[in-house]
């Protein structure tokens, strides 16, 4: 059910691709460059069920922890390896706001990637080192302590990237930030005692806006899929509507066709948005990952860790099992 209603959506895309050309004063040389520029990405699972493409916004949600940064992980992998190697074979850009990042964990999994794409020669070693440093090099990494660093890292991010081409001679095309909200409850007490309350809302606005506004201009000069996780916090009821919104409340509900195999503990959730609006209407795609207490999960790995994802936007009717362990993500067959 998953995969069609994924490919539901990619024909959708495709339709209003050729239907732009047929309506625009466009020629087939100019929409087939354009259109190889905007192709969705072949991303590995479990972001493979929904066409992407860049100019997107996905926006991953869950408690902490989640498996969120392991997602990223594992996009950015796929983003940095040479496509004979089953790759994108582009540059990654991680911006880290929570200064969780680990890079040890993450050459692991690379190294992992690597030893099961390439066989190891009879004596030799069991990955190729060239191509590690490789895709080492491609993952470029940089850290925010607050507000004012990440802004003005966006601000400088054009000059930046254009450099990072011409060493590289590859464009980046994925640009990842974990996470997006890592700031705003910081910035909120700060403005406490200062800032009356509309005050402090419009002072929050004010830095959402301007995070949208420098984003939106730097996907105009370099066309990237962003992808960005933020942490959320549950309410204490539960609920049975499905895909309510009521206040600052998301109500996230698995349909009944689900509940035998979701516990029940699981099937109904809220959270809270605290986002400004303005960057809710910029996200495009959004998923919620949460752990998952069913122990029917198949896995040898006594390291393993199971989590619940779930389409929210676009809305999927079933959600996913997917496990974390060692060696990476993957979705539970």
């Amino acid at each position: 059910m998953i995969l069609s209603e994924g490919m539901k959506v990619m024909k959708n895309s495709v339709r209003d691709e050729v239907l732009t050309w047929i309506d625009g004063d466009e020629t087939a040389a100019d929409m087939l460059s354009r259109v190889s520029t905007i192709r969705p990405f072949s991303l590995p699972p479990p972001l493979h069920t929904v066409p992407l493409r860049v100019g997107n916004v996905l926006e991953i949600v869950g408690p902490s922890p989640s498996a969120k940064t392991h997602i990223l992980i594992q996009v950015a992998i796929n983003c940095i390896l040479p496509k004979h190697y089953g790759g994108l074979d582009q540059l990654a850009m991680f911006i880290d706001l929570d200064s969780r990042f680990d890079i040890m964990r993450f050459s692991q999994i690379l190294i992992h990637r690597i030893r099961i794409t390439l066989e190891p020669h009879n004596g030799g070693p069991d990955y190729d080192h060239t191509l590690y440093n490789l895709c080492m090099s491609r993952f470029l990494y940089l850290r925010c302590s607050n507000s004012i660093e990440f802004l003005q890292t966006l601000k400088t991010l054009n000059r930046r990237l254009e450099k990072e081409k011409e060493v590289h001679g590859l464009s980046v095309h994925l640009l990842m930030i974990d996470s997006i909200g890592a700031f705003h409850w910081v910035d909120r007490a700060s403005m406490f005692s200062s800032l009356r309350d509309n005050n402090r809302k419009l002072f929050l606005q004010s830095v959402s806006e301007a995070v949208v506004k420098d984003i939106k201009k730097l996907l105009q000069v370099h066309p990237m899929l962003v992808i960005a996780t933020k942490s959320v916090i549950y309410g204490d009821r539960y609920f049975t509507a499905s895909n309510e919104v009521k206040g600052n409340f998301i109500k996230d509900n698995c349909e009944e066709k689900c509940s035998r195999n979701v516990p029940r503990s699981h099937q109904h959730f809220q959270y809270r948005e605290y986002m400004p609006s303005v960057w809710q209407s910029f996200v495009t795609h959004r998923i919620l990952v949460h752990s998952s207490d069913n122990h029917h999960v198949t896995s040898n790995s006594q390291n393993s860790s199971f989590y619940l994802l779930e389409w929210l936007l676009p809305r999927l009717s079933f959600p996913e099992k997917i496990i974390v362990n060692d060696a990476g993500v993957f979705v539970d067959s």
